[in-house]
Parts: structure tokens; C-alpha cells; sequence
């Protein structure tokens, strides 16, 4: 593990939001060497600290995927002692993330526009549901829900299955990556202004962005997406197929794709058929084409297609496992598995970063915190003694 300063070092983060959105975003400007203070409830309230199993020496599977490079600090919000050592790290502090329901913090007195009063080049990031705007800003937000609400689940799926979710939290990762970016840029604005501003991200917002191209293709053509399954509203064949033994997914991304593809399955005559010779040809008559392309993929298996279609320059893979993904040789080159210390469970296996900056790489420098593990290093960092210490602690603050 490197111990070299990352682009982010001297940024100090407060970070009192817990699930999944908050905490990833947080992760990253930590990965990028952020100094990141996780701030729970005593005792720990991140929920995901009890999503498992599976659990290392206590520690969930779940709660370990979001939260290296953080101290952890517990301290008890709606005390007045705990609002008073909260505000003493918020003047010192860059960024603070939090996840809470719109109103919350206003409601404990530690509104942005107070906080900001205290320290003008804070940068506020709100990560909720639905906005801090707008009907629906009041109710809590769940993936799950706003996969629902957003109309990803709606193009997720086949006909057969019905509407689907995809199959991790997957607007709850990219609305702490957009929330990490609004960051960055409110941080960039900063060194000119001097002054922090709030950075409001909603999962539903990020749902709706997420749409793209299906999105585009009803604003501007009035289309309504339907279900396809793995098949691509705008590009066919772009889809998987079953090979002999097992799935497979095939990219053909221009009719120059097409034409290599014919001729690597025996079939040239497909691509010279003026019924399948342009994408625009190929999308009217979807089914009639795939069908043809199974009846030849189902005679070869998997392994073999791979290697005639890769050696013809065509987008494909198997369709991994879990376990198949991280044994894959290209994962392991990109260093996507770290192994880091913990002081319960010796050491963990964690995703590494995908970010690969060639100057100031990432570096993983702390393990996921326990609850509360470095309270009292915080604290002794903010002038308090160990009798002040100990007597917050008899109090329950910490």
C-alpha cells in the first residue's frame, strides 16, 4: 500500500451519512486522500453494519464495500455536547456529505445555512431521494424505490420476466459518484470565490440522467421503451446468445461488425441480404435476424465462438460469475482486489479503485472503521482532554 499524498490531500470531509450513496461518495474523495471523519450515533448507525451475513469478525460484507479510508467517530447528534464537538470539526472542515431526510439537520439546529455562517468555504453535499425541492422532497428515498419511480425498471427485464431492478443498488452508486463530482467542482470554485456552497443530489434526478439514450429516444422521437431484455433499442445485433453451453454477449456495432460477423459464423449471405444489410434494416426485422444468428451460436460452445470472434475484431465476452470475474487475469492486472489490515478480522479483500491516476495514484490507507474507533484521537485532535474525554463517554455523547 502506497503512503503518498493523494490530489485530495488536506481536504478534510465530515461524513455523517450511512447506506450506500453517502458513504461511496465519501470513499472516493478518501480513495483520492480526502481526510474522511465517518460520523455515527454511539454504538454505530450506519444500518449496513448489520446487512449480512456474510461478516468478517463482526464487520458486514455490506458495510466494508463503502467505507475504507475514513476514522471512525461516534458522537450523539441530538445532545448539546454533541452538536458543540460537531461544530468545532465543521470550522475546520472542507466538505461534509450527509444523507439525512430533508429538514433533519435544520431541525437539530445544524441547518447548511448555519453551519456556512460558521464556516463560509464549507461545501455542503445533500444526497436524499427526491431533492431538497419539489413535491415529493419529504419522503425518503430507496433504490429500490427509485429504480421503480425513475423508469429503469421499467426498461430492465424481458416481456417473460416482467419489470426488473438491476442487479445492484445501482443509482445508489451513481449518485455518490455525481455527488462526488459536484464536490470536486464546488471545491475547483472555491479557489476563486472563497466561498463553499451546497451541492444538492437526488436519486431520482440521477435515475432519470441515468436513462440516456432511452431517455433521448422518447423526448425527441416520442418512443416509449419497452422491455428487451439484453437486446439494444437502437442496435441490433447487440445482444446475448446462447452458445452451446453457456450465455455469451455479442456487440455488433456498425455494419462493417456485421459483415465480419456473417462471415465468421459460415452465414456471409446474411450480411449481403438487403433485408439485413444496415442497422436500420436489421432493427425492423430484430427477431427474424436473432433467431437465424441462435441456430448457428447453439452449435459451438462458448470458448470457441470467443476466440473466432475476437480474432475478427468483434465485441463479445462469456457472460462470468461473480467468482469468474475476480479469477479473470485482465481484473487481477487492474489491481481490482486490495487486501487491507483490520484489527478484528486481521486483514479484508476489498474492490480496489478504478480510478488509475498516473502521478498521484489513490492509496489505501485505512481500513474500514469499527464504530467509534478513533474517537478519541479525534477528540484529543480538537483540544479535548482525556478526563473531558472520559466524561463525555459516562454521558453517552461519544
Amino acid at each position: 500500500m502506497s503512503n503518498a499524498g493523494g490530489p485530495l490531500e488536506g481536504i478534510r470531509v465530515v461524513d455523517v451519512s450511512r447506506v450506500l450513496a453517502g458513504p461511496f461518495c465519501t470513499m472516493i474523495l478518501g480513495d483520492l486522500g480526502a481526510e474522511v471523519i465517518k460520523v455515527e450515533a454511539p454504538g454505530g448507525s450506519d444500518e449496513t453494519r448489520g446487512w449480512g451475513p456474510p461478516y468478517a469478525a463482526g464487520e458486514s460484507a455490506y458495510y466494508l464495500c463503502a467505507n475504507r479510508n475514513k476514522r471512525g467517530l461516534t458522537l450523539d447528534l441530538k445532545k448539546e455536547e454533541g452538536k458543540r464537538i460537531f461544530l468545532r470539526l465543521i470550522r475546520e472542515a472542507d466538505v461534509l456529505v450527509e444523507n439525512f431526510k430533508v429538514g433533519t439537520l435544520a431541525r437539530m439546529g445544524l441547518a447548511p445555512e448555519r453551519l456556512r455562517k460558521i464556516n463560509p468555504r464549507l461545501v455542503v453535499a445533500e444526497i436524499t431521494g427526491f431533492g431538497q425541492t419539489g413535491p415529493l422532497a419529504s419522503f425518503p428515498g430507496y433504490d429500490f424505490i427509485i429504480q421503480a419511480l425513475g423508469g429503469l425498471m421499467s426498461i430492465t427485464g424481458s416481456e417473460e420476466s416482467g419489470s426488473m431492478k438491476v442487479g445492484v443498488a445501482i443509482v445508489d452508486v451513481l449518485a455518490g459518484l455525481y455527488a462526488a463530482l459536484g464536490i470536486l467542482a464546488a471545491l475547483h470554485e472555491r479557489k476563486r470565490s472563497g466561498e463553499g456552497q451546497v451541492v444538492d443530489t437526488a436519486l431520482l434526478d440521477v435515475c432519470v440522467a441515468s436513462l440516456v439514450n432511452v431517455a433521448s429516444n422518447y423526448l425527441v422521437g416520442g418512443k416509449v421503451a419497452k422491455r428487451l431484455g439484453n437486446a439494444h433499442p437502437n442496435i441490433v445485433p447487440y445482444q446475448s446468445f446462447r452458445a452451446a453451453d453457456q450465455e455469451m454477449a455479442i456487440a455488433v456495432g456498425n455494419d462493417r461488425q456485421f459483415r465480419r460477423l456473417a462471415e465468421v459464423m459460415g452465414k456471409p449471405e446474411l450480411a449481403e441480404d438487403g433485408r439485413f444489410a444496415t442497422n436500420r434494416d436489421r432493427l425492423s426485422r430484430r427477431k427474424e435476424l436473432t433467431e437465424a444468428l441462435q441456430r448457428v451460436f447453439e452449435t459451438r460452445p462458448a470458448r470457441e465462438w470467443m476466440e473466432l470472434l475476437q480474432g475478427a475484431g468483434i465485441p463479445c465476452a462469456p457472460i462470468q460469475s461473480i467468482d469468474q470475474v475476480f479469477g479473470h487475469p485482465q481484473v487481477r492486472a487492474r489491481e481490482m482486489v486490495v487486501e487491507m489490515p483490520h484489527p478484528s478480522a486481521e486483514k479484508v479483500r476489498l474492490v480496489g479503485s478504478p480510478l488509475k491516476l498516473s502521478r498521484t495514484p489513490v492509496t489505501y490507507r485505512r481500513h474500514p472503521p469499527l464504530a467509534g474507533e478513533h474517537t478519541q484521537e479525534i477528540l484529543t485532535e480538537l483540544g479535548y482532554s482525556e478526563e473531558e474525554i472520559e466524561k463525555l463517554r459516562r454521558e453517552g455523547v461519544i
